[in-house]
């Protein structure tokens, strides 16, 4: 991988990490589209670590009351019912999904998945639903963050543990779950972010090992692309969250759809190829 893709990718990164359109997707397809090599896995879960820092930083205050709160809940019972130390229950609770099912399917996860036929699906199916969630709970009284419950947060989990497929989006299927449970599009996506910490910090730190190593990009190229992708995700979460304030997600549900149908035209064509090898 050379600088020149690296700097690219890890803007590409930064920039849709947080949008409900499938950052490993646009890596993926992005580097189809310029006659790349397939990024992998690894530099996909590292650079992760990028934007999730963006995220640490962005919500430093939350994150430290919940782990206040949490640690002090467990010595002191009759602090069990601070929402704080809930919400880190909840955000453990949430984690475990994702946790077993990526343990458990790592190898397809990071090949036969990784084929933009399945990309394109899951673009427009998962983008379908993100719209018909936000219409569903558009109808209804949105809930605060405050009322999520343990059996929400384990829905959210599960949704998270299907961004695992490049095309569902990490935020996009949270986002979802959250709506279609009632939440509001903020409440959704605040708890999204926060839901996100533990599953990308594990990952890209397990992955950190393989980078440099056989098919795998190289160090300088893929710190990079993590520097990158950190500066510009803390922009788009800042965005993000003020956009969604008061706007529907019909804008990114209609671009979703159509970068789907472009994916699988040119592969149906023959213009990109469905499977790549990984970067050398």
């Amino acid at each position: 991988m050379s600088w020149l893709q690296a700097a690219v990718l890890g803007l590409v990164q930064g920039l849709t990490e947080f949008l409900p359109v499938s950052s490993s997707a646009h890596l993926r397809v992005f580097s189809a589209l310029a006659g790349w090599d397939d990024p992998g896995a690894a530099f996909t879960a590292v650079t992760q670590l990028g934007t999730e820092t963006a995220v640490l930083i962005y919500f430093r205050r939350d994150i430290a009351s919940i782990v206040t709160a949490w640690s002090v809940a467990l010595v002191r019972p009759e602090r069990r019912k601070d929402p704080n130390a809930r919400m880190g229950w909840f955000v453990i609770a949430g984690t475990l999904p994702i946790a077993i099912i990526g343990a458990a399917f790592q190898d397809t996860i990071e090949t036969s998945l990784r084929d933009l036929r399945i990309t394109a699906a899951a673009l427009i199916t998962f983008g379908l639903i993100l719209w018909l969630a936000d219409r569903t709970r558009a109808v209804r009284r949105a809930k605060p963050i405050s009322d999520l419950t343990l059996p929400h947060a384990a829905a959210y989990g599960f949704a998270q543990a299907l961004a695992l497929i490049p095309g569902v989006s990490r935020s996009g299927g949270t986002i979802s779950a959250g709506l279609a449970l009632g939440y509001s599009r903020e409440a959704a996506a605040r708890y999204s972010f926060l839901l996100a910490i533990p599953a990308v910090l594990a990952s890209g730190i397990l992955e950190l090992f393989k980078i440099g190593d056989g098919p795998a990009p190289a160090w300088g190229p893929t710190l990079l692309a993590t520097g990158l992708a950190f500066l510009v995700g803390y922009a788009a979460i800042a965005w993000f969250l003020k956009y969604i304030s008061n706007n529907s997600f019909t804008p990114f549900v209609i671009y979703r759809v159509l970068l789907g149908i472009v994916i699988a035209v040119l592969v149906t064509t023959g213009t990109i190829a469905a499977t790549a090898g990984a970067v050398e």
